[in-house]
């Protein structure tokens, strides 16, 4: 009797599995230090799973800036490999920058995804990128068109601000870089610096700070321990 039953639960489970809708999680950070991990995207998107009842069947975590090409990003790679050649449902991600700050490779990756009937779950915006029955959600594609140009423009935004704001400042004689025996008092560091702590206070990482005004990584972080988290 007690085999019967065993052997029942196993018939049971292996339908339930075959029922399974499987998903996958991409998240993404762009510092490759200690100081940002993707703990928390992944918390988020796996508590989601659950309370739709699906299958997480594998989890991509990424440190790599939002801006890399797709051939540059080999994670990102291996995940729509996997979606692919895994009959994966749905991909999971916490907002659509975690596939990328360009528009063209986000289109790119959302083309390979639907292609193989892979739907895109963007969980801040609660959107799914394909329709019940497997077509592209037009809403969807107007959007997440729209959210990466708006991403796209931003970037381009601080960067021009960036580059003004260090004209501006040579151009009333300030120096950028530290000068040989100089000491600056805290008003002109923040003049200086101003663009950074703005960044950083808008939550941008210490890296893409560097990248955005281009001054040192070192310099973000002491800029940082002096104005936002002293």
């Amino acid at each position: 009797m007690n085999a019967l039953i065993d052997i029942q639960q196993i018939i049971f489970d292996l339908i339930m599995n075959t029922n399974n809708t499987k998903a996958v999680i991409y998240a993404r950070v762009s510092s490759q230090n200690d100081r940002q991990d993707t703990a928390r995207q992944v918390n988020d998107l796996k508590r989601f799973a659950l309370s739709q009842e699906m299958e997480i069947v594998e989890t991509f975590e990424e440190h790599i800036s939002g801006a890399k090409k797709l051939e540059e990003r080999e994670i990102l790679t291996q995940c729509l490999e996997y979606c692919k050649n895994n009959s994966v449902n749905y991909l999971l991600i916490s907002e659509l920058s975690r596939l990328g700050r360009s528009t063209l490779q986000v289109l790119r990756s959302l083309e390979i995804l639907h292609e193989a009937k892979v739907c895109v779950y963007i969980q801040n915006i609660g959107l799914y990128s394909l329709q019940p029955d497997g077509t592209v959600n037009p809403v969807a594609s107007i959007m997440i068109t729209i959210l990466a140009e708006m991403s796209n423009i931003e970037r381009g935004n601080i960067q021009y601000r960036l580059n003004s704001g260090r004209q501006q400042y040579i151009n009333r004689g300030g120096k950028l870089g530290r000068r040989k025996g100089s000491i600056k008092t805290a008003e002109q560091k923040k003049e200086e610096y101003k663009e950074v702590i703005s960044l950083l206070k808008r939550g941008y990482s210490i890296r893409n700070v560097a990248k955005l005004t281009g001054f040192s990584i070192q310099t973000v972080q002491t800029v940082k321990n002096q104005f936002v988290n002293p």
